[in-house]
């Protein structure tokens, strides 16, 4: 290890122009004390700077160089991507839908060319935290259409699916959790009534009273209305309409127990635009993880709905 540097304009002990006596006394031996303090003293403090800076470059305790480098990165929180979840429209991709005058359009599908598809689900009887998970989680795009009497349990749960394990768990706190993972909720009656035998008042009723009780409970008024069974007829249009709804979905093809597609069309396969509808039947995590690999398997994309709605109804 190199000796400690010499303080500037002082020569060594010995140097021409010290004079010191054998025995150390004298000026020369002054001088040369001085000298030598000096040079003790730059050794010091030189010895100090190149301990500060040592520690700079010292990684922290139990992390190497490579981790100390990637502290920042890996113990930064992720950051989860912002906007609505779901593919979103290209400009022009999107045909118009044809609105018959001033009742609201019902629309069984989207008008596009592009592989992408659109997930409902109705009613609320089973409802399992895990579909939830998923949705958030993975940012599945999904328009759920909520139906008082299920999501509060009242009555009898569709027996498809078998029994269920969370009806009513949660009630409207669970859809309030489904709205904070970015679901839409809409409209899909209260009781769940064939319309098309209740006259318009009734029907009124049934879809005001609906879009009442989700605006009370989620804070957000429904602007979509999904007739049960998918019923309905002018009055249904019009009261719809008077209730601020401003369209009426319907379905190209349903999800059964198991995650299995039912089409509804000829050739038994999924197309660009199709409108899926599945319900909150038991197993539901599980069905929905089937159906969802299965869709993307088919090199189809998940859409957002309300983006694609309002594309294809501007006018």
């Amino acid at each position: 290890m190199p000796g400690p540097p010499r303080a500037s304009g002082s020569a060594p002990p010995g140097a021409p122009g010290t004079s010191a006596t054998a025995d150390g006394s004298g000026p020369g031996a002054a001088n040369a004390a001085g000298v030598v303090r000096a040079a003790a003293g730059v050794a010091v403090v030189a010895m100090a700077a190149g301990l500060v800076a040592g520690c700079a470059s010292e990684p922290p305790k139990g992390e190497t160089g490579r981790d100390a480098a990637a502290s920042p990165s890996a113990t930064a929180p992720a950051r989860r991507p912002k906007g609505p979840p779901g593919t979103l429209p290209r400009e022009g991709e999107v045909g118009r839908i044809a609105q018959p005058g001033p009742l609201p359009p019902v629309i069984s599908s989207i008008p596009t060319k592009r592989k992408v598809v659109f997930l409902t689900i109705d009613d609320g009887w089973e409802q399992d935290p895990g579909f939830v998970k998923q949705v958030r989680d993975g940012r599945i795009p999904i328009t759920a259409f909520a139906m008082r009497d299920a999501v509060e349990a009242k009555g009898t749960p569709d027996p498809a699916g078998g029994p269920g394990r969370y009806v009513g768990a949660g009630k409207w706190g669970y859809f309030r959790s489904l709205k904070d993972a970015g679901v839409p909720v809409e409209n899909h009656t209260l009781t769940h009534p064939n319309l098309r035998l209740l006259g318009y008042d009734a029907q009124r009723r049934e879809i005001c009273g609906s879009s009442q009780v989700i605006k009370k409970e989620l804070g957000v008024r429904p602007t979509l209305f999904r007739p049960p069974f998918g019923n309905y007829n002018t009055d249904t249009l019009r009261a719809a309409k008077s209730c601020g709804l401003t369209s009426v979905l319907l379905w190209t093809a349903t999800v059964q127990p198991g995650g299995k597609i039912a089409y509804q069309v000829p050739d038994k396969k999924l197309r660009p635009g199709d409108i899926l509808l599945l319900h909150f039947r038991p197993n539901l995590s599980r069905d929905f993880r089937i159906l969802v690999n299965k869709i993307k398997r088919r090199g189809f994309e998940l859409g957002n709905l309300q983006a694609y709605l309002d594309a294809a109804t501007a006018r």
